[in-house]
C-alpha cells in the first residue's frame, strides 16, 4: 500500500486530529473518503458519507426550530446557544463563531 506525506500547518493538523478523535476514527480514516472522491474524475463536489445523514438532520432540525420559534422565541434562542456551546466544545466552530 502506498503512503502519502502532506505538509499542513499545525492548526489544521490539530483540527483534523480533534475531528477524528471525536468521531472515534484515525485521521487517515477521516481523510480517505475525501481523497477517494477527489481522485474520481466523474465527481464534482467532494463530500463524506456523513453528508447525507447531516443533510437529513439539518432538515429535521430546521422544522423543529421553526415550530419552537412560533411557540417560544426565547426557548429557541437558548437552544441555539446550547448547540453553539456543544459545537465549540467539540472543535466544530471557527474561532470567530465560538461563544
Amino acid at each position: 500500500m502506498a503512503s502519502l506525506s502532506l505538509r499542513i500547518d499545525d492548526d489544521l493538523h490539530a483540527r483534523l486530529s480533534r475531528r477524528a478523535r471525536n468521531a472515534g476514527i484515525t485521521v487517515t480514516e477521516l481523510l480517505l473518503p475525501a481523497l477517494e472522491q477527489a481522485a474520481d474524475p466523474r465527481r464534482g463536489y467532494v463530500y463524506t458519507t456523513q453528508d447525507e445523514i447531516l443533510s437529513g438532520v439539518i432538515q429535521t432540525m430546521a422544522i423543529v426550530a421553526a415550530s419552537v420559534r412560533k411557540r417560544s422565541p426565547e426557548l429557541l434562542e437558548q437552544g441555539m446557544a446550547d448547540a453553539r456551546q456543544m459545537l465549540a466544545e467539540r472543535g466544530l466552530l471557527a474561532p470567530e463563531e465560538r461563544p
